[in-house]
């Protein structure tokens, strides 16, 4: 059971990269004018209504991960593991709570949070596959550099969570402001 857990997240991190990569395209063809802007136009219309759902569902995978991976399949978390698990758990609550009350005011304090732990987890999968690189940071009884998850050859647990992390970042991106807030407006004081 925790050995098909852990590789269904693996597909999850691979599908959630080919649509960040599907998004990070279409933007740049829409930029340049190729597509025209009906297509990002269509990608926003289509994704902003449930980005919030999305976002709070991929942490909350991601959440639910990592806590399998140390809790089920005890591999011991590392002080760069924990960091990033500072980043993510609270966006686990933050956006359950957001997307329920339907609020994107949320969207700079997850865009924060996203873009603390999405460089921890780039630096730790650096350490991964350059150990060399890494300091007196990490326990050496339980080294940051310790993989204990490869699949299809690049994907481990530093890269899941800077996957879920680039989501979540993209999703409230593409969330925007969608709708006017009424004290920036200076309607209300």
């Amino acid at each position: 059971m925790v050995r098909a857990g852990v590789v269904g997240l693996g597909l999850l991190t691979v599908l959630a990269q080919a649509g960040l990569l599907a998004v990070v395209v279409l933007a740049a063809l829409g930029c340049r004018g190729v597509t025209g802007p009906r297509i990002g136009q269509g990608l926003t219309g289509w994704l902003r209504p449930v980005a919030l759902p999305l976002a709070w569902l991929v942490a909350l995978v991601a959440t639910g991960g990592s806590l399998l991976l140390s809790e089920i399949a005890h591999f011991p978390p590392c002080v760069l593991c924990w960091y990033q698990r500072v980043a993510m758990y609270p966006l686990a609550v933050l956006l359950g709570v957001a997307a329920w009350r339907r609020d994107p005011g949320i969207r700079p304090y997850g865009l924060v949070l996203a873009g603390l732990g999405l460089p921890v987890s780039a630096y730790h999968y650096l350490l991964e596959w350059f150990p060399q690189l890494e300091g007196t940071a990490c326990d050496p009884t339980n080294p940051c550099t310790l993989v204990w998850v490869r699949l299809f050859g690049y994907v481990s647990i530093p890269l899941m969570a800077g996957t879920a992390f680039a989501a979540i970042g993209t999703l409230l991106v593409l969330l925007g402001q969608s709708r006017a807030d009424p004290r920036r407006e200076g309607r209300l004081r």
